[in-house]
Parts: structure tokens; sequence; C-alpha cells
């Protein structure tokens, strides 16, 4: 990274496989040439003025003037950083890992260490060398304290004194877990008061979602992440789960609708966010019916981007069905009563605001049927979950909050601190300032309970019908996929 805006630096490979040899060159982005490698390639001649190459011989060429390259721009390095482990070596001169980092994106196991194989495996067999002095040696839990602080340096650019302690990292999905899920929640009514920290689940719903379930012992969960051992709580093994562009689905659904300029227009002239106007507008057009029913018949499959979690399938696309369609070519092979529900069928031509409105609903209901979908693969597994503590921008948003209570059935913590990344993140700081004995127990002075939300048990017979709906969805997206790659 450079000065100044610290934008990232691009590079660029050139190779020419010539007739006696291959070369490549690193290039800038202005065209200057920083880097060349060349490596020889044979030539036969089984007779006179009769020439052959291997193209084998050509492309393991091309492996190694690329490797060399990379190791010319790659052995200048002195360290490779996950990007928090970069800032607490910023802040204190130190080189030592966070555990959360390396066991979750690193495929370093807090019980054996690092495997040799799988760099060599992956051809960055170069890592192994020096005990793994470039990528981390020294592994630390979350909240640990590094070195000695703050450093002079790093004091003066932040404007505090040296020395302050600076705790081993976490990702920030993970610091968002860490400052909710601990929470006292004595006199709030909630049946996890009376179980273990493991019947908690932590969503932290923002532009993504992640699901972040601990348990005592390791519990294996086919399509959620994990179990990572004390990656997000010291002494526990966690499970992530996650929903890809979940926030920026709804806002995709919001503003691609034709009503989009409309109810633009209509939320700034009463000084409220587009969201907060749609709550207020379907409030208005539900009438004395459950504001959930009003998508009794549109039905939404939210992963646009893929299924991170339980499915694990990031070629699934997003489905969206209005009503049903009767088909009666399909329904003279089944029965004269088929009706059928393909990814889009029954539309209206309407496109005003009950339109989006209704669409808008549907959508944070798919994004809560997804976490549902996830809750049930951890239990499956093992996991026994009573209990969801939100944090993160969709937390804030009421609708969102309620239908993630209705559709789960379980009730849902919001914390007093909106902002519970920061709060975890201070819970390691305190840590390793020593005022705490442990990571559970700032956890439990420092997280604390602002609002439930209980389901409207009510309402769970719709529901576990919207469910049913929900996971036929992906059944008939794979059939339609198994029928269009049929020869």
């Amino acid at each position: 990274m450079s000065g100044g805006e610290q934008k990232p630096e691009r590079y660029y490979v050139g190779v020419d496989v010539g007739t006696g040899s291959v070369r490549a060159a690193l290039v800038d982005q202005s065209g200057v040439l920083l880097a060349f490698a060349d490596q020889p390639i044979k030539n036969w001649e089984p007779q006179f003025n009769h020439h052959e190459q291997s193209s084998e011989d050509i492309w393991a060429a091309c492996c190694v003037v690329t490797k060399n390259l990379r190791e010319i721009c790659w052995d200048k390095a002195g360290h490779f950083f996950d990007l928090p482990d970069f800032l607490s070596w910023k802040a204190t001169g130190v080189t030592a890992r966070s555990l959360c980092s390396l066991v979750c994106k690193w495929t370093y196991s807090a019980e054996k260490g690092w495997d040799d194989s799988f760099w060599k495996m992956i051809g960055l067999e170069d890592f192994v060398a020096d005990n793994y002095s470039k990528i981390g040696n020294q592994v630390l839990p979350p909240g640990a304290s590094l070195g000695n602080g703050l450093t002079p340096e790093a004091a003066r650019d932040l404007g505090l004194l040296p020395g302050i302690a600076v705790a081993a990292s976490l990702i920030d999905a993970h610091a968002g877990g860490l400052g909710v899920i601990g929470a006292d929640v004595r006199g709030h009514g909630l049946i996890c008061e009376g179980q273990p920290v493991t019947s908690r689940l932590a969503v932290i719903c923002g532009t993504s979602s992640c699901h972040m379930g601990i348990s005592k012992d390791p519990i294996f969960v086919p399509g959620v992440w994990g179990p990572y051992f004390s990656a997000m709580v010291p002494g526990f093994w966690l499970n992530e789960g996650g929903q890809s562009v979940t926030g920026k689905l709804i806002d995709h659904m919001v503003q691609g609708h034709a009503a989009f300029p409309e109810l633009q227009v209509k939320a700034t002239a009463r000084c409220q966010s587009i969201y907060a106007y749609l709550n207020s507008h379907l409030d208005l057009i539900k009438k004395a019916q459950p504001v959930g029913f009003l998508t009794v018949d549109l039905h939404v499959w939210p992963d646009f981007h893929g299924n991170r979690s339980p499915l694990a399938d990031l070629t699934l696309k997003g489905m969206r069905t209005t009503g049903y369609l009767y088909i009666p070519a399909l329904a003279a092979l089944h029965s004269p009563s088929s009706l059928l529900s393909p990814q889009v069928t029954g539309l209206k031509l309407s496109q005003d605001l009950d339109d989006l409105a209704i669409l808008y609903l549907a959508t944070v209901q798919a994004i809560a049927l997804g976490t549902r979908f996830i809750i049930e693969a951890m239990e499956a597994a093992g996991h026994s979950i009573s209990t969801l503590f939100l944090c993160g921008g969709l937390s804030k948003n009421p609708l969102f909050v309620q239908m993630h209570a209705d559709i789960t059935g379980m009730p849902v913590v919001l914390s007093q601190e909106v902002e519970s990344v920061l709060v975890g993140a201070a819970v390691l700081g305190a840590c390793a300032s020593g005022d705490f004995a442990s990571v559970q127990e700032a956890m439990a002075k420092m997280s604390k309970v602002g609002k439930v939300v209980f389901p409207r048990l009510q309402d769970k017979k719709y529901y576990d019908k919207k469910y049913q709906v929900f996971l036929k969805l992906v059944e008939h997206q794979k059939e339609y996929l198994a029928i269009m790659n049929d020869d």
C-alpha cells in the first residue's frame, strides 16, 4: 500500500512463448517493467530440418517463469497479514496473529497448528520455511495482550498514550457476536436465562448476514463453516452460517422497482428513510390482518448471489413467485387439478407503491426463512438454539426483527448499544488491559439487553406454510436446471 489515499497497487503478468524460451514480466499500471524471468524450452530434432516441441514442456516453463516472478514481488515480503492482524502489528509492532483470523481464514488448526501438506499442495510451500514466520508462528487467543501495547509512534498517530494495552483481534462479524451473545438476560422472561450460552445464536446482519453459534464440543454442520475452536469465545467451538448480500438484496429489490422514485419523494416529504416509510405503508394496507399475511401469494428465494449456508451452492439464483399458474399440457400428464409454481408466474401489471411494499416484505421474509433454514441444519447436527441475538444495520429495522422472530418462532434480543461490533472489540481491549479475568466475564458485564421482540405464535401456521413453499422454491430451481442440462 502506498501513502496518501492508500490505494492498492495492481500489477500484471505478460508471458511470451518464443522458439527457444518462455519469458515473463511483471508490469505495473504505468507500463513499467518491474521484474523479468525466462526459462528455456526443449527442442527435439528427430531428423535434419525437422523440429518438435512439447506442449507440456512449454506449459511447465510458463509455470516456472510465473513462479519466479512471484518469488521476485514475493521474496521482498516480510509478512503476510489478514487485516485485523496487520492493524495490530501497526499498533504494537508485534507480529503475533489472532487465532480467530488464522483458524477462520488461513486453515490453521487451534489443536494441530499449520498443515505443511496443504501449502505444498497449492504451491506455496515457501510459507513453511522458517517455521511459518511469514504468516505467523505466534498465535494468540482473542483478547490476549500484545507485546508492550501501543508503540510511541502508533500512540502519536492515534492521539493516545504509549503502552496502552492492545488486544489480539477478531474478525468484524465475530466481534459483533462477542458484543451480544454473552449479555445478562435476567428479568426479561427469556427461556435462555436458564440455559447455557450455547443456546444462543448471534446473527450479525448488514450487507450480508452471519449466524454464529457456539458449542462446548465440536459440531460438524453440512454447509456451515467450522467448527473452529476459540475463534470467537475462548474455550468454545464456533459454527458460522451465513447469507450473502442480504442487506444488498433488499436494496436491490426496492431500488429496481418502478415505484422507487415515488417512494423516494414520499419518504423525503415525511423526513423518513425509505424503509421506515415502507414499514408504515405496509401497516396502512394490511387492514385487519397481520402484516406478514400480505405475501400469501408472493414468495422469494433470496440467493441472488448463490447460497452460502446451509446448501453451500454458489450456482443458485434468486427466485420470485406470484400466485400460481395452471398449465393444461402438464396437467394432462399429472392430474386435472395440477398447480405448478414456476419461477415467475401469475404476475400482475401493477407496479405501484403497494406492489413495491409487498415485494419488500416478501424479501425480508425470505431472508428470515433462510435463517430458519440455517438454524434447522445446525440443530439437526447437534446444536440446541432457543434465542436469537441480532446486531448490525438490519437489526435497526423493526420489520426485519419481527419477521425473524415470527418465522423462526424464537425471541429476538437486541443490544442496548446498537454498535455491537464496537462493543465486542472493546470487550477484547478490556480483557487485554487486565480489568477482567476472562472474555466471558467481560461479555457479561459489558453486553446489555436493550429490547426483546417475541414471536407472534398465533401466526405460526401461516409461516410454517411459507417455509414449505420456501423449500419448494429451491427444489424447483434444481429441477429446472436438471431439465435444461438434460442431453
